[in-house]
């Protein structure tokens, strides 16, 4: 099977962490079979400084192009760092989602045994943890119009803004990739408070009427904040908005005790895009540090949801996991016996390729 993936490693630490997912993907192919085809293309920053677009024309192109794409990390102190700034590299990420279509940011949430005592939380309250955020990621109070400032700069205002069929249609990827856990779905808003909130819940408890398997319960966003601290193993599919995603995966991402190790997919119409939820770290570029599993657990997302390969998506997981168990782990996981950001790649390559022999 050949299949083409677009590869924006983008800016900091993307580009090594990208590397080693590519060389997982690689082995992947080798072993099941697979043609993996790649284009690479410039995103954030470092389209920035050669184009002056953080989306060029180009990228957009070959995004459209691709099957599938993989992404590392968008981000400099140059631009982080300029408040005047009139172009930002996050401008890139949110005209990606907007143009490629990508409505559902998807996010797994999970301890790790090897891991459960660099976790800033209580190992017993955090063992057995596995839920899942559906997050809409196109729609809402980043992407609302008007928005802007007064003429004299003393007020300024955002819109947020949702409709029924943007609520519906990552409702459904939620509710379906409940029928395949635990069969919970937790609707997360602010309906005492907000207008769009109270609209999502009359949708979603209109549209799990389709859906008779599956169990519906409803949380408003602060008080889920602290359940999600206090009994993560209370969920198990979690579906919100825009804003209160981004902040809830981000809380949730402490759980697993490294940043480095999460993935995400933001799934689109057409096509979808996979990423370690990490930003671009550029104090950690070029020293061959950074963890390179969340990036490696995207290509394994990536063979899933978007090729159907379940086999290899799992090989790619066991293949984390016995590197974690060996404690086969870069700095942010364990200081005093820290391997490289290549040295772990290549261990997890290595067992895929293994899996020739059995």
């Amino acid at each position: 099977m050949k299949k083409h993936i677009a590869v924006l490693s983008g800016d900091g630490i993307g580009p090594e962490v990208t590397a080693q997912a590519l060389k997982v993907l690689k082995a992947v192919g080798e072993v099941y079979g697979h043609e993996f085809a790649y284009k690479e293309a410039l995103v954030g920053a470092c389209a920035i400084d050669a184009t002056g677009n953080p989306f060029p024309e180009e990228t957009e192109q070959v995004c459209q192009q691709a099957d599938a794409i993989l992404f590392g990390a968008i981000g400099h102190p140059k631009y982080d760092n300029d408040p005047k700034a009139k172009v930002r590299p996050e401008q890139g990420l949110l005209a990606m989602r907007k143009k490629l279509g990508l409505f559902s940011n998807v996010r797994p949430v999970k301890s790790y045994k090897a891991l459960l005592p660099i976790s800033p939380l209580k190992e017993e309250i955090i063992d057995g943890t596995d839920f899942v955020v559906f997050r809409e990621l196109t729609g809402g109070i980043y992407f609302g119009q008007p928005r802007g400032r007064s003429e004299d700069g003393k007020n300024a205002f955002d819109t947020c803004a949702y409709s029924t069929d943007e609520i519906t249609r990552v409702s459904r990827l939620a509710f379906e990739a409940a029928q395949n856990r635990r069969k919970k779905v937790t609707l997360v808003d602010k309906a005492n408070v907000l207008a769009t909130s109270r609209l999502w819940r009359e949708t979603v408890k209109e549209l799990v009427s389709e859906y008779p398997d599956v169990e519906l319960d409803f949380m408003f966003v602060d008080n889920a904040a602290m359940k999600i601290i206090q009994n993560p193993r209370d969920f198990d599919v979690v579906l919100t908005e825009n804003m209160f995603g981004d902040i809830i995966t981000d809380e949730a991402s402490v759980i697993s005790g490294s940043l480095g190790m999460l993935p995400s997919a933001s799934i689109g119409l057409n096509q979808s895009l996979y990423e370690p939820i990490h930003g671009s770290y550029p104090q950690a570029a070029g020293k061959n540090i950074a963890n390179p599993f969340g990036a490696i657990l995207s290509a394994a997302m990536l063979l899933e949801y978007s090729f159907g390969m379940i086999e290899e998506s799992k090989a790619i997981n066991d293949a984390v996991m016995q590197a974690m168990d060996e404690g086969f782990v870069t700095e942010d996981i364990n200081k005093d016996q820290a391997k490289g950001t290549e040295e772990v790649g290549d261990h997890v390559t290595e067992y895929i390729k293994q899996l020739t022999t059995v």
